[in-house]
């Protein structure tokens, strides 16, 4: 066989005998296992929601109660100051003694232990995460029940993880999953779950954690219905707006992400205002609830979750002063609250504000329908704030079932996340984990290495050592005069072969030290090798794969073969190789390229190719 036929073959072998994804039978077991943690999520946001009310009766109300009320309703008059004190209080002994990861809004605690953790979470936060966030709740604060439930469905998931013999990846997508669901069962956005888990937590877009993530959250849609109400949370629904809705969707992305801009800058300035206090953080909470209280004796409707207030603002039942008034207090609170280090979600008082902002500016806007606008705001400070436009404009539409509001949701969610991009270098979620010294990247893309195989960036012309040889040849043949004392040459080593079966690798170190040995057992270059089939890479296999089998062994290079049942040695590649698909993306996205000729150019030669006229209308011979 020519080289040219050989090359052809291989060619043939490694792409027929490769697939779209890489994934095996143990996604089966893992998306079972993913089922059970979704509807174990969905429990435990019942738990979570039922845990809010209590606290609110018992604060706001003195009475041991589940029963849905707004701290807005309370009797306290000046005494509602001391309400969040006390929560806050009860939260610091619990960070302090309990576990310090229940402080925060729960999102980057749980994209830290997915990246640097291991995906691993403990028993004592799945507890007390949902305890200190319905006493953070209850007592006034200011948040959400979805980076609480994110938390702690991550925790669950985690935990059942830890206890099944999977690996880590694996670990991983059970905990994505439990947080997801969770947020599914609150919210009743399913798709949105997912996205969110797509864009923030999972870090990779593969069969083996988009199938369990999606059954997880399956299932917790289904589940939902039993122990909630079924319906959207604030449905609304919107006129279509025409052409001139195309500017201002970008404009509200624009003053979206200056929003998104305002609120995040601020929050970490109050922290670190925080952290140069001469107290323990354990009080930190407590002075957090001190602005909180007042807060909420000044503007009532500001305390608490504040869905019945997101409700009202899309469905514009508020008067413009005391918009601006609610959500001016209702920023000031959160960002003091939440830079205090107490427990708490996001999503909430971002879609409060983004909905405030919206209604606020909605009659300078386009279109007559004045829920479209507030709606548009609430979508695209979300997607500006977390990154995550898709998910944002998702949650947006099922959260209200507004078909004709997508469109510009979208357009306003991109250019608020364009403009958060360009502005902050991080996010809200990700400068807290920057804080503790570690960076997140968050851009995805195809890795090179899975992109190319082996038999495209190996080493074909390949030096190589007989087995029958004796090693005083083999070392005179294959090591020139001083190459053993140059730098590097201990690395150096080649393919040993039997006839034309590949038996082993042998570096220059180990046959000059074979060389030496005074060992009568060893005279032949193949004396140095069992039967054992060495270490080597399949045309065909991926370079990532290759790049993991250099690491975990400690190699600088691997034979090539063409079977493993033949060991017919057709190349070699080393780390060095592996850097050959790097340099081809690195041009491709970093080289600028002009066309060389423009259309109209190549249609008039190809014109003239066929009619065999050159450019003065001449024919040509």
């Amino acid at each position: 066989m020519s080289r040219g036929e050989e090359t052809s073959a291989d060619s043939a072998f490694d792409h027929g005998d490769r697939s779209d994804f890489s994934a095996d039978r143990r996604i089966l077991r893992i998306a079972i296992v993913a089922a059970f943690v979704g509807a174990l999520s969905t429990v435990a946001a019942w738990v979570l929601l039922d845990l809010i009310r209590f606290f609110t009766n018992v604060f706001f109300f003195q009475r041991a109660s589940i029963e849905p009320v707004s701290p807005a309703t309370n009797t306290l008059g000046a005494w509602v100051v001391l309400v969040p004190v006390a929560g806050g209080l009860v939260i610091g002994l619990m960070a302090r003694f309990g576990s310090e990861k229940i402080r925060g809004h729960g999102i980057p605690e749980a994209i830290e232990a997915i990246l640097f953790g291991q995906s691993r979470m403990s028993a004592r936060v799945a507890v007390l995460k949902p305890l200190s966030s319905g006493i953070a709740i209850g007592s006034g604060g200011p948040f959400g029940a979805e980076g609480p439930i994110i938390m702690t469905g991550g925790a669950l998931g985690s935990l059942i993880g830890q206890y099944l013999h999977i690996t880590g990846a694996e670990r991983k997508t059970l905990l994505v999953a439990g947080a997801v669901a969770g947020m599914t069962a609150v919210f009743g956005t399913p798709i949105a779950a997912v996205l969110l888990a797509i864009e923030l937590l999972l870090f990779e877009l593969r069969p083996r954690s988009l199938l369990p993530v999606a059954i997880a959250c399956s299932v917790a849609g289904f589940a939902r219905p039993l122990l909630f109400d079924p319906a959207p949370l604030f449905p609304v629904q919107v006129l279509p707006i025409g052409l001139p809705g195309l500017a201002a969707a970008a404009l509200a992305g624009v003053l979206a992400g200056m929003l998104a801009w305002v609120v995040s800058t601020s929050l970490y300035k109050v922290e670190d205002q925080f952290s140069k206090l001469r107290v323990h953080w354990m009080w930190w909470p407590a002075i957090g609830g001190l602005a909180v209280g007042f807060g909420g004796w000044l503007q009532p409707r500001a305390l608490g979750v504040g869905y019945d207030v997101i409700d009202d603002l899309l469905h514009s039942r508020l008067a413009l002063e005391a918009v601006l008034a609610l959500i001016a207090c209702k920023a000031g609170m959160w960002v003091v609250a939440l830079g205090s280090g107490t427990s708490g979600g996001v999503l909430a008082p971002l879609l409060m504000m983004g909905a405030g902002l919206g209604l606020a500016v909605a009659p300078w806007m386009p279109g007559g329908d004045p829920a479209l606008w507030p709606l548009v705001f609430m979508a695209a400070t979300l997607g500006g704030m977390m990154r995550a436009p898709v998910m944002a404009v998702m949650f947006g539409f099922e959260l209200t079932n507004a078909t004709n509001a997508l469109l510009p949701m979208l357009i306003a969610a991109a250019v608020a996340y364009g403009f958060t991009v360009l502005t902050m270098p991080r996010s809200i979620l990700t400068e807290k984990i920057a804080r503790r010294g570690r960076h997140i990247y968050r851009e995805y893309g195809i890795d090179p290495l899975e992109r190319h195989v082996v038999a495209e960036v190996m080493t074909r012309e390949v030096a190589t050592l007989a087995a029958d040889v004796s090693l005083d040849d083999a070392l005179a043949r294959a090591i020139s005069p001083g190459r053993l004392a140059r730098a590097g040459a201990s690395h150096h080593a080649f393919p040993v072969l039997r006839g034309e079966r590949l038996v082993g690798m042998l570096s220059a170190e180990t046959l000059a030290a074979a060389a030496a040995s005074t060992d009568e057992n060893l005279r032949q270059v193949g004396d140095l090798f069992g039967d054992e089939p060495p270490l080597h890479a399949l045309p065909g296999e991926s370079c990532r794969a290759i790049a993991a089998r250099l690491a975990v062994h400690d190699l600088e290079r691997l034979p090539v073969v063409a079977d493993a049942a033949s060991m017919r040695l057709v190349g070699i590649v080393s780390r060095s190789d592996l850097v050959k698909p790097s340099l081809d993306l690195f041009e491709e996205e970093h080289r600028p390229e002009r066309l060389r000729a423009t259309p109209l150019a190549a249609l008039q030669r190809r014109f003239q190719s066929l009619t065999g006229r050159d450019e003065s209308g001449r024919e040509g011979r």
